[in-house]
């Protein structure tokens, strides 16, 4: 089990208070982290005030029939990639009704390298409905990780909890 680091303490918490400040709401589909996302965040008081859940899609069933990642995105390019991450965030961001979704996927290790994607590859999704807009900003980022699994886990939640942040501030990744 990982410890939550103070560094990400303070990102979750900087996620809780912009998010609560703007009325904004934000929630994770989590693969490779399997829930540690929503946990460094429900770790801090008061993440009622912004958080609405996620989902953990550690399976490709559950992405397919919870997140509706499209079968064909699986099949054609892999769980870890980067149009399954952009579908995941995408599947969450209406599954759970909020203003911004986070997923994430990948590969923590010690084992599952595949081709082109060594462990300590992860993909991070995102979509984002900023309050003042009617578009949804979507994307997705590739992740080059090293170290032990949980070193990965433990960089791929702070790096979910940043980009969230800098959406939100930014519009942009």
């Amino acid at each position: 089990m990982i410890d939550i680091s103070e560094d990400i303490y303070l990102k979750a918490s900087e996620l809780i208070e912009i998010c609560a400040f703007e009325g904004l709401t934000f929630g994770f589909a989590e693969s490779l982290t399997g829930g540690l996302i929503s946990s460094s965040v429900v770790s801090v008081p008061g993440a009622s005030r912004a958080f609405k859940g996620s989902v953990v899609s550690y399976t490709n069933e559950i992405k397919e029939n919870v997140l509706g990642v499209p079968a064909d995105i699986i099949e054609t390019y892999n769980e870890v990639s980067d149009e399954c991450a952009r579908a995941m965030a995408e599947g969450a961001f209406s599954v759970l009704g909020t203003n911004l979704a986070i997923s994430v996927t990948g590969i923590a290790g010690p084992t599952g390298e595949l081709p082109g994607k060594p462990v300590g590859t992860v993909y991070l999704g995102y979509c984002y409905l900023p309050a003042d807009s009617s578009e949804c900003i979507s994307g997705s980022l590739r992740l080059n990780l090293t170290g032990d699994r949980d070193k990965i886990r433990n960089d791929t939640v702070l790096t979910a909890l940043s980009v969230a942040v800098k959406l939100i501030r930014d519009g942009s990744v």
